[in-house]
């Protein structure tokens, strides 16, 4: 019964949600860093992390419409009722979990365990479709694997785009030999100490490598 416009459900919900995701993101790679087997420790460039950082906001907004118009185009397969303002809410709801669990790639360690959240959000997606797509709940399964199996390439295809991004800002980026990571913040602010955390994880990690030698 809920009668959020899409609009506001998008900027309203989506963006601060993805947008809270990539910050983290962000702080855990480009601030904090972490060490990468066989590479040593790794902190991605500042100006590709922020490149990066709006490419994910950006790619959730694109995701949730895209998965909204594929559950939409799909409803009547499976005996369900076409509505883009119900297909909208089951996917930004369903993506949900997925954002919230986003915030541990503060720590990149942890970001795995952001899987979690994103398998949470299928379950979420069953869920859904149901009462708001008003699918027959014998078909509700087979619904959320076509949905799920559309939404894996079109994931594919923007993870393929982001990683481009990446790439061609790491090169930018050694190409003008500014390096990206050697910004300096004020020690005394929050994104400084973020920065020396992430030093500090940088020496103990050369330590243990050094021990190991």
């Amino acid at each position: 019964k809920e009668t959020t416009p899409t609009g506001a459900l998008i900027t309203g919900y989506v963006v601060p949600l993805a947008g809270v995701a990539a910050v983290a993101g962000f702080i855990g790679g480009s601030l904090i860093g972490q060490s990468l087997p066989f590479a040593g420790f790794y902190r991605v460039p500042i100006a590709t992390g922020l490149g990066l950082l709006v490419f994910q906001v950006i790619a959730a907004v694109v995701g949730v419409f895209v998965c909204s118009i594929i559950i939409d185009a799909l409803a009547p397969t499976f005996g369900a009722q076409k509505g883009n303002g119900q297909s909208m809410k089951v996917a930004a709801y369903a993506f949900t979990p997925a954002w919230v669990a986003g915030v541990l790639n503060i720590i990149p360690m942890l970001g795995i365990l952001a899987v979690l959240g994103g398998l949470y959000g299928l379950y979420l997606l069953y869920l859904g479709l149901p009462p708001l797509m008003k699918a027959p709940q014998d078909k509700a399964v087979g619904y959320t694997a076509v949905v799920v199996l559309c939404m894996i390439v079109v994931m594919f295809i923007l993870t393929a785009i982001g990683a481009t991004i990446v790439g061609t800002g790491a090169m930018m980026t050694g190409a003008m030999g500014g390096g990206g990571g050697e910004v300096q913040f004020d020690p005394d602010s929050p994104m400084g100490r973020l920065q020396q955390l992430g030093q500090a994880a940088e020496q103990s990690a050369a330590q243990m490598d050094q021990a190991q030698r």
